[in-house]
């Protein structure tokens, strides 16, 4: 009987890591590797532009000094999930072969619905995957911490649209005085930590994206 339920549980085990690691699970990323050919480029808001530090300390200047691979920064500050959407098609004519994609956090801080919010990105999504680029999804916590739903959504889109997530842009960054320039905005220290976390996550991917 011990023997049956072992074999039963291994055989469980085994089917869990088919679908996990071999089987065609969500874990599948579109357009991995890429085969759009133009440059990196990190598309959003003041997170991406760099609100808070110097000039040439935003995350992607950071990412690129430490990697040696240019991302173009198309980051700018007031930026919704609509506002993304109205410039998308000139960022999607680049042909990217990766895309940063980190926009969200306005939406919240307006109160926009969450379903215009995480439509939106799918579209986004969409438009780039349609050129061929791959997606980095970059999750933004919700403003109303105690009642954050966003860290499942991201979960949940990055799943439906195949698409690398990165969670929480200011993890380990917020609560740190010393890396905020303001309530919600790193200073040149908090980019660096955002970018040095972002390379790490990303690292087993570079020799298929560069």
């Amino acid at each position: 009987m011990n023997r049956n339920v072992a074999i039963i549980g291994l055989l469980v085990l085994l089917g869990i890591g088919w679908w996990m690691f071999g089987g065609s699970g969500p874990r599948e990323l579109k357009n991995y590797p890429p085969t759009a050919t133009g440059p990196w480029i990190a598309f959003g808001d003041s997170l991406t532009e760099g609100f808070g530090a110097a000039r040439g300390e935003d995350y992607p200047s950071v990412f690129s000094r430490l990697t040696g691979i240019k991302v173009k920064n198309l980051g700018l500050s007031g930026n919704t999930t609509q506002d993304g959407l109205n410039r998308l098609e000139e960022a999607a004519q680049m042909k990217p072969r990766v895309v940063l994609l980190c926009l969200g956090g306005n939406d919240t801080l307006r109160q926009m619905a969450p379903e215009t919010t995480f439509a939106n990105l799918g579209k986004i999504i969409d438009r780039f995957h349609r050129e061929g680029s791959f997606v980095v999804l970059i999750g933004v916590q919700s403003a109303n911490l105690l009642r954050d739903k966003n860290h499942e959504r991201f979960e949940t889109l990055a799943e439906e649209k195949q698409v690398f997530l990165i969670e929480n842009i200011l993890d380990g960054v917020i609560f740190d005085r010393s890396l905020m320039s303001d309530r919600i905005h790193p200073n040149d220290q908090g980019y660096e930590k955002i970018a040095r976390r972002f390379v790490e996550e990303l690292t087993p991917h570079l020799a298929q994206l560069k």
